[in-house]
Parts: structure tokens; C-alpha cells; sequence
């Protein structure tokens, strides 16, 4: 039962909410939007739990058939894997639950058990919001939702599971199963505008239903200067003088490591490279840059948790990702007043505008990459431009607490309405 607040928005009866987020894998990026946005929610309106999946930022295998199905509370993050944000949702006071069976990848055994676990898990639950985040825990958890007779089902799209390099009958079935999937969901959020448009346009949402949300991210208070960046440099033991280019991000398949790398070397020998992050495919992205002769001034640093320390050393932060939401990486390089060259995909573009806050290359076209980089070190003046319109456009807008306002309209509003 609801009631009116005078204010023209709804209120519910009895105050505080019991939500329940969702989450396959709890890591930089879905799992950093989705921590930042429920610490910024008001603990005496809101009771949340995370339920993340078994993996953590690395690869592995799940935990095997003799752990328990569910870990909660301090087991759930018992030799938790480096960036794994469950943790720090735990330290935070948050209630945490680990679900061995929901994995990211494709897996009818498992997923069978993780939607029978996920099932009764909100079924006893007794909550009021399920909110899901990422394609694998947004499906298993949608259905586990609608199935546990949950009445207020929210979903954030932060990218799509399909596209443009898929097989064709492979990303309409992934678009057939999220329109079906948008049966059982009483709202949507999208990361970024161009991500909300695409599910319109696909069917994916209702136009009423669906509103854009900021990609949460840190405070970028601090002035960006020589201090900062000396400071960065010298964390990162960089010889002196050297030009730097940067990214940070998972490396796997979306994030292209090996188009960035062959960007890299088409930058000029003058020029050095750094990847904050680690991922399936660190082996291959090491090879090639062996290959391409950039092994030597190039380094791969695996996870940091001091990442906004590090960005002030770039001198360009370059994305070269096959597909995206609006990566967090992205908007904290901004923050930090680094010059941005990334490739033209899904909501990246809301953010870096051709010629002024950035530059845009296609995805796949290390050429362009690189020549997009060089540009940008060569031209000093024209990058420092872009770089300070970009953070001056920034404002408020990707604070947590634009995201928390978001999610307690979206969350009272759609129990209202439902």
C-alpha cells in the first residue's frame, strides 16, 4: 500500500525498503555502479543485500560441488580474489551473499542451480526491490523474482550481452531472450543515454519505463597539475621525460587488448603504455605486445586499488573496446583532466564529443587508434582544451549521489505504480 508525499512523488507505507542487488560479477565497472549507488541510498529508508555471483575480477573456476551453495556474511568474502568489491560492500555494513552456481559464462548445469538457489533465496527474503545488474544475473534473476512473487523487479542495462562482432543468430537470440525478459521487469536503468535509446529502439524496454543514470564515480575534486602528476609518475617508476599512454579495464575480449596494443605501436618508439587491470586474456595481450617490440616499454600492472592515484601520469587514456556502456575508468580519467582517444561504441560517446572533449575512433582500427593518440601528444594545446571542456562538463552528474536520487525515485516510484 502506498501514499501520496505531497511532493507528487509516492511514498511507501512502513519507510524502510528491503532490496535485494543482484550482481554476476562483483568487480570494477557493473559492480563498482552498483556498490557506489547503494551506499549512497539513506540507511534508515533502505535495508540492501548483495547476492554476486561465484567469480570474482580474474578467471577461475567456480567453487566447486562440495562448498556451500550460498556463502553469506564473512564467508561469502573469505579469500576474496584482488578487486573483488563483495568485500568492500561487506566492510561497508552491507548484508553479502556469495552464489557458487551464477558464473558469467553460459552454463546450463549451473545456471539450473543458481536459478533454484536465487529462487528461494528472494523467496525468504521477504523484498520488497530486486534489482538486477549484467546479462547472466539479469536474467537468472528477473525470473528468480518473478517466480518468488517479488512485486518491484528493476533492471540496469550497462551495455548489452550482444553485438556487432557476434555471429547474427546469436545476438538475436540474446535480443529475443531480453525482450522477453522485459516482460517480468517494472523499470529500467541504462548506463549512459545511447544505451537506453538502443533498448528502446530493439524492444528491450518501455519508453516510460527507462531512465539514463550516471556511471558513479569518485570525487574528482582534486585540481589536475604537475603535483599530481609527479606524484603519479613516480609511483609508477616511470623513467623521465617519457610520454605515456594508459587504460584501465578488464582484459578479455571487450576491451580489445590487442587492437590497443597494435595502437600502442603505431604510436612511435618515443611513446610507453600502461594497463591497470588483469583478466582472462593477460596472457595473449603480453605475447603481443612481445610481438609488436613495445614489450619494453610497455606494462602490464594487473589490479590496483589506487587507480585514481595513477591517472594523473597519462598523458592520453585510450579505450579501444569492441562494445560498452559508459566505462567508470572513462569518466575518472576525465576527472583527472587526462585527454581522451576512445573508439566510437554505445554510450562512450555521451561523454567524449568529436573534436571537443575527445577524439573517436571505429573499434577495430588500431591505425586510427594510434594516429587519434599521436595526435594528441603532438598537438599539447588542442588536447589540453579538450581534456578541460570535458571535465568542466562533467558537473555534477556522475557523483553517487546523482545515482543514489535515481534509485530511490526508481525504486518508490515503480512500488507505487505496481
Amino acid at each position: 500500500m502506498t501514499t501520496g508525499t505531497g511532493t507528487g512523488e509516492p511514498e511507501v507505507d512502513g519507510g524502510r525498503l528491503r532490496v535485494a542487488t543482484v550482481i554476476t560479477r562483483m568487480a570494477a565497472g557493473a559492480g563498482g555502479v552498483a556498490l557506489r549507488g547503494a551506499l549512497a541510498l539513506d540507511p534508515d529508508r533502505y535495508d540492501v543485500t548483495f547476492i554476486a555471483g561465484g567469480q570474482g575480477i580474474t578467471a577461475g573456476e567456480a567453487r566447486g560441488p562440495a562448498e556451500p551453495a550460498v556463502l553469506s556474511g564473512a564467508e561469502a568474502v573469505n579469500d576474496a580474489p584482488a578487486g573483488d568489491l563483495l568485500l568492500d560492500a561487506f566492510k561497508a555494513g552491507l548484508q553479502v551473499m556469495r552464489l557458487s552456481s551464477l558464473v558469467p559464462q553460459i552454463s546450463p548445469r549451473q545456471d539450473a542451480a543458481a536459478l533454484r538457489t536465487l529462487t528461494g533465496l528472494l523467496t525468504e527474503g521477504g523484498y520488497d526491490v530486486v534489482h538486477t545488474h549484467s546479462a547472466k544475473a539479469g536474467a537468472l534473476g528477473r525470473v528468480a523474482a518473478s517466480r518468488a512473487a517479488v512485486a518491484r523487479i528493476v533492471h540496469t542495462f550497462h551495455g548489452f550481452p550482444f553485438h556487432e562482432f557476434q555471429a547474427r543468430w546469436l545476438r538475436a537470440a540474446y535480443v529475443r531472450a531480453e525482450r522477453h525478459l522485459s516482460r517480468r521487469t517494472h523499470a529500467f536503468l541504462a548506463v549512459g543515454g545511447a544505451i537506453a535509446a538502443q533498448a528502446i529502439r530493439l524492444g528491450l524496454a518501455q519508453p516510460e519505463l527507462i531512465r539514463t543514470i550516471p556511471p558513479a564515480v569518485a570525487g574528482c575534486d582534486a585540481e589536475p597539475g604537475p603535483w599530481s602528476r609527479g606524484l603519479a609518475r613516480r609511483r609508477l617508476g616511470l623513467p623521465p621525460g617519457v610520454r605515456l599512454v594508459g587504460t584501465v579495464g578488464r582484459v578479455d575480449y571487450q576491451k580489445a587488448p590487442e587492437v590497443w596494443i597494435d595502437a600502442l605501436a603505431e604510436t612511435g618508439d618515443d611513446v610507453w603504455g600502461v594497463w591497470i587491470g588483469d583478466g582472462p586474456l593477460r596472457g595473449r595481450l603480453l605475447a603481443r605486445a612481445d610481438k609488436r617490440g613495445v614489450a619494453g616499454r610497455f606494462r602490464l600492472l594487473g589490479h590496483r586499488d589506487d587507480v585514481a592515484d595513477l591517472l594523473p601520469a597519462f598523458d592520453v587514456f585510450a579505450l579501444a573496446s569492441r562494445y560498452e556502456g559508459l566505462p567508470c575508468a572513462l569518466i575518472e580519467a576525465v576527472g583527472a583532466g587526462v585527454p581522451v582517444a576512445a573508439t566510437a561504441v554505445n554510450a562512450v560517446p555521451d561523454v567524449v564529443v568529436p573534436g571537443e572533449t575527445g577524439l573517436l575512433v571505429p573499434p577495430e582500427n588500431a591505425g586510427l587508434l594510434g594516429r587519434a593518440i599521436r595526435y594528441l601528444l603532438d598537438e599539447p594545446a588542442e588536447a589540453a582544451r579538450m581534456a578541460g571542456t570535458a571535465r568542466d562538463r562533467l558537473g555534477g552528474r556522475f557523483t553517487p549521489e546523482a545515482l543514489g536520487a535515481v534509485l530511490d525515485h526508481t525504486y518508490r516510484w515503480s512500488i507505487a505504480w505496481n
